[in-house]
């Protein structure tokens, strides 16, 4: 049984071994020279003006989690849709059942006005 995964342990130590190899070899051949140039933000090939603080406000990371959900719902709905015919009337209940409490929630956050952006 342990025999199937031997090739992929010999894969992951090949690439493990390039990586430390490749990154031994680019600190030890690498020159590195800090110059005021190097040490600047890069911004557009502009010098930067002003703060770098940028505040979002907190409706922005909620949309954004909100996307995140409805997004994960679409990864479940596609292996679903694959064995729809061999789960039959059980596998529908069940998908129903989980975009009804996902649609429950998207309608709380519209009432609570989640979704309005100002």
């Amino acid at each position: 049984m342990t025999a199937v995964y031997i090739p992929a342990l010999v894969y992951l130590g090949v690439t493990m071994g390039v990586m430390a190899a490749i990154l031994f070899l680019s600190a030890r051949v690498g020159r590195r020279r800090i110059t005021r140039e190097k040490m600047l933000p890069y911004e557009c090939g502009m010098d930067p003006l002003g703060s770098l603080e940028i505040h979002f406000p907190i409706k922005f990371y909620v949309v954004a989690m909100i996307f995140i959900i409805f997004d994960i719902e679409t990864v479940f709905l596609y292996p679903w849709a694959v064995v729809f015919r061999d789960l039959g009337w059980f596998g529908f209940v069940e998908m129903v059942l989980f975009t009804a409490v996902l649609l429950i929630g998207l309608l709380y956050l519209y009432r609570k006005g989640a979704l309005e952006w100002e």
